[in-house]
């Protein structure tokens, strides 16, 4: 993926500087022209650079001559994602991200990822992953390699598959290993922040260290697990249902091989013959609303699922994201063992 101050030319360039930055992005063909603080001032593309010379101007004229002076933006954190899909659905591939004040701090390409949801991302990655040990011992459970890269690397792709570019890592254990490896995101066109626990805060704890997220909804994923959902999916479905929590569940079938009795003071009043109950079970995936995020305590050990208990005994609504794709919890030999042979047929 391309950085995205490729897209980027200055104003007051010259028509002939634009076509080569053009010939260069080649099937990405777009500039976005700002001065010089990077303040958004229009668009340019190949088309623009053909009227312009069939008008008589030069390959000489300055750029400001020909560009369209109100380009399709995103203005980061405040958008619809309806207004995301209708863009990728009309074949608008190529868009700036703006900042409150018009700077360019991001262009988006849906060659490249699926979608832009307005999400942060809070990867849990402290745990210690005892029971993968001796692997374990002198490698964070999160950078044990699945195929050719580690399991939070496949975590954390996906993710910024969908546009996700704001990520924050939960780090304890060996942590240093962890920042080292991914830094500040830069590579990948993204940004992380670091959370460190001094002490076990569990699943969700560290997350209220974090005071400055950037959209209204906040992600919250274990950092062992390997998985194909679709993460737009999945807010749409939590935008539609108007949830304050959603959780991500895994359908487990359990066949009865008798039949079971239903049965009422001792009164048989009706059977079911060998029946299979359909149980869901928690998937270590939650998105929220920001606003949830006050009710988890500072400094203190506190799981997501005690955050579940408290919205349901504040009547907030929480709703299960049945998911029937790919899923795997890493966190057993046998487990790590499962996805070396899985990841050669997943597409991550």
């Amino acid at each position: 993926m391309r950085s995205y101050k490729e897209h980027l030319i200055l104003n007051g360039s010259t028509i002939k500087q634009a076509l080569g930055v053009l010939n260069d992005l080649s099937q990405d063909a777009i500039l976005f022209v700002v001065d010089d603080n990077d303040k958004l001032i229009g668009s340019l593309t190949d088309g623009d650079v053909r009227r312009g010379l069939l008008n008589d101007f030069t390959v000489e004229n300055k750029i400001e001559e020909i560009i369209q002076p109100n380009p399709r933006y995103i203005r980061k954190g405040n958008y619809d994602i309806q207004k995301i899909i209708k863009y990728r659905e009309e074949e608008y591939r190529v868009i700036p991200v703006l900042d409150d004040n018009d700077v360019v701090i991001n262009v988006i390409n849906f060659r490249y990822i699926k979608s832009y949801l307005p999400i942060d991302a809070v990867i849990m990655a402290g745990g210690r992953g005892q029971r993968l040990q001796p692997l374990t011992d002198t490698t964070p459970k999160p950078l044990l390699k699945i195929g050719n890269m580690p399991i939070m690397e496949h975590n954390l792709n996906r993710l910024a598959m969908y546009g996700i570019d704001d990520f924050w890592v939960s780090v304890k254990y060996l942590g240093e290993q962890i920042e080292g490896y991914f830094g500040s995101g830069k590579q990948k066109n993204i940004k992380i922040e670091y959370v460190w626990e001094n002490e076990p805060l569990g699943t969700i704890g560290a997350v209220a260290q974090i005071s400055n997220f950037k959209h209204d909804y906040v992600l919250v994923t274990n950092s062992d697990l390997l998985t194909n959902i679709d993460y737009e999916q999945f807010f749409l479905e939590f935008i539609k249902q108007g949830a304050d929590l959603a959780v991500l569940t895994i359908p487990y079938q359990v066949a009865i091989p008798y039949a079971v009795l239903e049965t009422e003071k001792g009164e048989v009043k009706s059977f079911k013959e060998k029946p299979t109950y359909t149980y869901y079970s928690n998937g270590g995936i939650y998105l929220m609303k920001k606003e949830m995020i006050h009710l988890i305590p500072q400094s203190k050990f506190y799981n997501a699922t005690d955050l579940m208990e408290e919205l349901l005994n504040q009547n907030k609504k929480i709703i299960s994201f049945p998911f029937s794709g790919y899923w795997l919890d890493v966190g057993k030999h046998e487990d790590f063992e499962k996805a070396q042979v899985d990841i050669h047929n997943l597409k991550l």
